[in-house]
Protein backbone atom coordinates (compact mmCIF):
# COMPACT_ATOMS: atom_id res chain seq x y z
CA UNK A 1 0.00 0.00 0.00
CA UNK A 2 1.02 3.36 -0.93
CA UNK A 3 2.23 5.87 1.81
CA UNK A 4 0.46 9.31 1.74
CA UNK A 5 2.51 11.83 4.03
CA UNK A 6 0.79 15.40 5.39
CA UNK A 7 2.69 18.03 6.45
CA UNK A 8 1.69 21.33 7.52
CA UNK A 9 0.33 23.89 9.81
CA UNK A 10 -3.16 23.67 12.09
CA UNK A 11 -5.30 24.17 8.88
CA UNK A 12 -3.76 20.35 8.07
CA UNK A 13 -4.46 19.02 11.33
CA UNK A 14 -8.43 19.81 10.61
CA UNK A 15 -8.73 18.08 7.18
CA UNK A 16 -6.44 15.24 8.14
CA UNK A 17 -8.68 13.24 9.50
CA UNK A 18 -11.16 13.50 6.96
CA UNK A 19 -7.90 12.82 4.23
CA UNK A 20 -7.19 9.65 6.51
CA UNK A 21 -11.37 8.46 5.68
CA UNK A 22 -10.90 9.88 2.08
CA UNK A 23 -7.79 7.32 1.23
CA UNK A 24 -8.82 4.38 3.66
CA UNK A 25 -8.12 1.45 1.87
CA UNK A 26 -6.60 2.98 -1.09
CA UNK A 27 -2.94 4.73 1.19
CA UNK A 28 -1.49 4.49 4.32
CA UNK A 29 -1.50 8.20 5.49
CA UNK A 30 0.97 9.50 8.08
CA UNK A 31 1.80 13.39 9.78
CA UNK A 32 3.50 14.01 12.08
CA UNK A 33 1.37 15.24 15.60
CA UNK A 34 2.50 18.37 15.75
CA UNK A 35 1.48 21.53 13.69
CA UNK A 36 4.37 22.27 11.05
CA UNK A 37 3.66 26.01 11.80
CA UNK A 38 6.00 28.07 10.14
CA UNK A 39 8.58 26.91 7.04
CA UNK A 40 11.77 27.30 9.22
CA UNK A 41 10.04 24.76 11.66
CA UNK A 42 8.51 22.62 9.26
CA UNK A 43 12.66 22.79 7.45
CA UNK A 44 13.87 21.61 11.22
CA UNK A 45 11.48 18.84 11.34
CA UNK A 46 11.32 17.70 7.66
CA UNK A 47 14.19 15.03 7.77
CA UNK A 48 13.28 13.77 11.91
CA UNK A 49 9.75 13.35 10.27
CA UNK A 50 10.51 11.46 7.30
CA UNK A 51 12.58 8.90 9.34
CA UNK A 52 10.41 8.58 11.99
CA UNK A 53 7.32 8.27 9.87
CA UNK A 54 8.76 6.22 6.90
CA UNK A 55 9.90 6.80 3.28
CA UNK A 56 6.08 8.32 1.71
CA UNK A 57 5.23 7.73 -2.31
CA UNK A 58 3.24 11.21 -2.37
CA UNK A 59 4.01 14.00 0.00
CA UNK A 60 0.70 16.77 0.11
CA UNK A 61 2.25 19.85 2.26
CA UNK A 62 1.63 23.36 3.03
CA UNK A 63 3.56 26.47 5.16
CA UNK A 64 2.68 30.26 5.39
CA UNK A 65 0.02 30.95 8.01
CA UNK A 66 2.48 31.43 10.28
CA UNK A 67 5.01 32.51 8.22
CA UNK A 68 2.88 35.43 7.08
CA UNK A 69 1.96 36.61 11.03
CA UNK A 70 2.31 40.26 12.25
CA UNK A 71 2.29 39.57 15.92
CA UNK A 72 1.64 43.02 17.49
CA UNK A 73 3.89 45.70 17.59
CA UNK A 74 5.65 43.92 14.41
CA UNK A 75 5.05 45.11 11.13
CA UNK A 76 6.36 43.20 8.74
CA UNK A 77 5.79 39.18 8.50
CA UNK A 78 7.28 36.65 10.92
CA UNK A 79 9.16 35.40 7.38
CA UNK A 80 10.51 37.77 4.18
CA UNK A 81 8.78 36.74 1.03
CA UNK A 82 12.28 36.24 -0.08
CA UNK A 83 13.52 34.00 3.36
CA UNK A 84 10.19 32.35 2.55
CA UNK A 85 10.81 30.97 -0.67
CA UNK A 86 14.08 29.89 0.17
CA UNK A 87 12.82 27.93 3.33
CA UNK A 88 10.14 26.15 0.63
CA UNK A 89 12.71 25.37 -1.67
CA UNK A 90 15.18 23.65 1.10
CA UNK A 91 12.05 21.71 1.82
CA UNK A 92 11.03 20.56 -1.60
CA UNK A 93 14.99 19.75 -2.00
CA UNK A 94 14.52 17.62 1.01
CA UNK A 95 11.17 16.03 0.14
CA UNK A 96 12.49 15.24 -3.70
CA UNK A 97 15.53 13.52 -2.25
CA UNK A 98 12.59 10.85 -1.12
CA UNK A 99 11.73 10.26 -4.34
CA UNK A 100 8.05 11.14 -3.46
CA UNK A 101 5.89 12.77 -5.48
CA UNK A 102 5.12 16.19 -3.96
CA UNK A 103 2.28 18.22 -3.66
CA UNK A 104 2.28 22.04 -2.93
CA UNK A 105 -1.29 23.43 -1.10
CA UNK A 106 -1.46 27.51 -0.97
CA UNK A 107 -1.83 29.19 2.47
CA UNK A 108 -5.56 29.03 2.94
CA UNK A 109 -7.53 33.31 3.42
CA UNK A 110 -8.19 34.79 6.67
CA UNK A 111 -11.45 36.62 6.96
CA UNK A 112 -11.81 40.42 5.78
CA UNK A 113 -11.88 41.51 9.01
CA UNK A 114 -9.01 38.83 10.95
CA UNK A 115 -6.21 39.84 12.66
CA UNK A 116 -2.62 39.38 12.19
CA UNK A 117 -2.68 38.61 8.64
CA UNK A 118 -3.67 39.86 5.31
CA UNK A 119 -5.69 38.30 2.20
CA UNK A 120 -3.33 40.82 -0.04
CA UNK A 121 0.35 39.58 1.70
CA UNK A 122 -1.25 36.06 1.60
CA UNK A 123 -1.86 36.84 -1.72
CA UNK A 124 1.26 37.40 -2.66
CA UNK A 125 3.06 34.67 -0.97
CA UNK A 126 0.85 32.34 -2.78
CA UNK A 127 2.05 34.08 -6.10
CA UNK A 128 5.38 33.46 -5.66
CA UNK A 129 5.01 30.19 -4.12
CA UNK A 130 3.23 28.74 -6.89
CA UNK A 131 5.39 30.19 -9.07
CA UNK A 132 8.79 28.25 -7.47
CA UNK A 133 6.85 24.62 -7.47
CA UNK A 134 5.87 25.13 -11.04
CA UNK A 135 9.27 25.75 -11.90
CA UNK A 136 10.09 22.36 -10.06
CA UNK A 137 7.63 20.54 -11.48
CA UNK A 138 5.69 20.27 -8.37
CA UNK A 139 2.04 20.18 -8.36
CA UNK A 140 -0.12 23.05 -6.59
CA UNK A 141 -3.37 22.35 -4.73
CA UNK A 142 -5.04 25.46 -4.75
CA UNK A 143 -6.54 25.55 -1.32
CA UNK A 144 -6.77 29.34 -0.94
CA UNK A 145 -9.21 29.70 -4.17
CA UNK A 146 -11.63 27.56 -2.67
CA UNK A 147 -11.63 28.55 0.66
CA UNK A 148 -12.13 31.75 -0.41
CA UNK A 149 -14.91 30.73 -2.36
CA UNK A 150 -17.04 30.50 0.66
CA UNK A 151 -15.29 32.18 4.15
CA UNK A 152 -18.72 32.62 5.77
CA UNK A 153 -19.08 28.88 5.67
CA UNK A 154 -15.32 27.69 5.82
CA UNK A 155 -13.55 30.35 8.54
CA UNK A 156 -14.51 29.36 12.18
CA UNK A 157 -14.96 32.55 14.50
CA UNK A 158 -11.37 32.79 15.16
CA UNK A 159 -11.42 34.36 11.45
CA UNK A 160 -8.38 31.60 10.65
CA UNK A 161 -9.15 28.11 11.11
CA UNK A 162 -11.44 26.02 9.09
CA UNK A 163 -14.68 24.76 10.55
CA UNK A 164 -15.63 21.29 9.95
CA UNK A 165 -17.60 22.01 6.68
CA UNK A 166 -14.43 23.83 5.57
CA UNK A 167 -12.10 21.30 6.85
CA UNK A 168 -14.08 18.32 4.92
CA UNK A 169 -14.18 20.59 1.59
CA UNK A 170 -10.45 21.00 1.71
CA UNK A 171 -10.26 17.71 2.19
CA UNK A 172 -11.96 16.19 -0.58
CA UNK A 173 -9.81 18.21 -2.71
CA UNK A 174 -6.67 17.05 -0.99
CA UNK A 175 -7.82 13.43 -1.96
CA UNK A 176 -8.75 13.85 -5.17
CA UNK A 177 -5.26 15.20 -6.01
CA UNK A 178 -3.48 12.40 -3.87
CA UNK A 179 -5.43 9.87 -6.00
CA UNK A 180 -3.86 10.88 -9.40
CA UNK A 181 -0.58 9.88 -8.01
CA UNK A 182 -2.01 5.93 -6.12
Amino acid sequence: MKRVLLLGDSIRLGYEPFVREGLAGLAEVVAPEENGRFAKHTLWGVNLWLRDLGKPDVVHWNNGLWDLHHEPPMVEALTSLPEYLETLRRILNELQRTGAAVIFATTTPIAPDGAGRSNAEIDTYNEAAVLLMRSSGVEVNDLNALVKADLNGFLCEDKLHLTEQGSRRCAAQVVEKIKAYL
